[in-house]
């Protein structure tokens, strides 16, 4: 294998098709808009350069990295000739289905289709297209050329066989794949989209502050980033879609979204991506200020 298509040039698209690119795919990066795939292209010369400065990568792969991508506005013309796509547009089930629709009818018969999808049942992506059996989940982590991690979710539909070439292709591309079932949030954000919920649930109760709750999980549980942290960074309307998808999925109330994170997105506060959530971002500065919201 060794052409692919990445569909969505934003944080997690543009990580995933550095990442393939590295290691030698001819990639081609899909996004409506042309300046968004411009910024892309613009964010992995950059994360490349950081990586030859650290010494993980030789100098010389940068601009073998760089040639191997291109880049399209039309899904119609940039799945022709992949051998896998991988879907990472934004976290909605119906643009996600429209995108597997289109994929199906363009893309080669033999061509995998996988979607980067933190919480959607891979069964009701795979039933938006005719050809099920080659639907699965590659479910990357942010930052994708760092994060070892590919969650790898076969629905009831999927072959072994494209579980088993998923599987070996993310260890071609240096990651470490776990094979999971297809529920609602699979494990990693079954498990931890409570917890940053349950944290935020904590704050709007006025349980304890955000440095407070963040330094309590740091240092007393080993985590490297605290809760509220960590949502700023996936985006709290990511987090909210996720919980909305495992309330829904399980019918079970304990999923539901708290009230402070519902408002928080509709206010347009979404964490790193807007500059400001349970913290404010300011670009050049790595200090993590609270945001004034929520200061004492």
């Amino acid at each position: 294998m060794s052409k692919m298509a990445v569909i969505g040039a934003g944080t997690m698209g543009n990580g995933i098709a550095q990442v393939f690119a590295q290691t030698g795919w001819e990639v081609t990066l899909i996004d409506v808009q042309t300046a968004q795939l411009q910024k892309a292209l613009q964010t992995i010369e950059k994360n490349l350069d950081r990586m030859i400065t650290k010494g993980t990568i030789p100098a010389s792969l940068k601009q073998e990295t760089l040639n191997r991508l291109k880049t399209d506005t039309t899904i119609a013309n940039g799945v022709l000739d992949a051998e896998i796509v991988v879907e990472a547009a934004t976290e909605n089930k119906k643009i996600k289905l429209n995108i597997f629709k289109e994929i199906d009818q363009h893309a080669p018969a033999s061509c995998i289709l996988a979607s980067n999808t933190s919480s959607i049942p891979i069964q009701e992506i795979a039933d938006a297209t005719q050809r099920p059996q080659q639907v699965i989940g590659m479910h990357f982590m942010n930052p994708v050329p760092v994060m070892k991690l590919v969650e790898v979710i076969k629905s009831a539909s999927t072959l072994q066989s494209v579980t088993e070439k998923t599987v070996a292709l993310s260890k071609t591309l240096g990651k470490v794949p776990c094979v999971v079932n297809d529920f609602p949030g699979f494990i990693s954000n079954r498990i931890l989209m409570p917890m940053l919920n349950e944290a935020i649930c904590s704050l709007e109760e006025g349980v304890a502050g955000v440095e407070e709750i963040d330094t309590i999980m740091k240092l007393g549980m080993a985590h490297p980033m605290g809760p509220l942290q960590l949502a700023d960074l996936i985006g709290l309307d990511v987090c909210l879609s996720i919980m909305q998808v495992l309330e829904s999925g399980f019918n079970n109330p304990k999923y539901k979204a708290s009230t402070l994170l519902v408002s928080l997105v509709d206010e347009g506060k979404l964490g790193v991506k807007s500059g400001e959530g349970f913290y404010q971002y300011k670009s050049g500065s790595k200090d993590l200020v609270v945001s004034p919201r929520f200061k004492a």
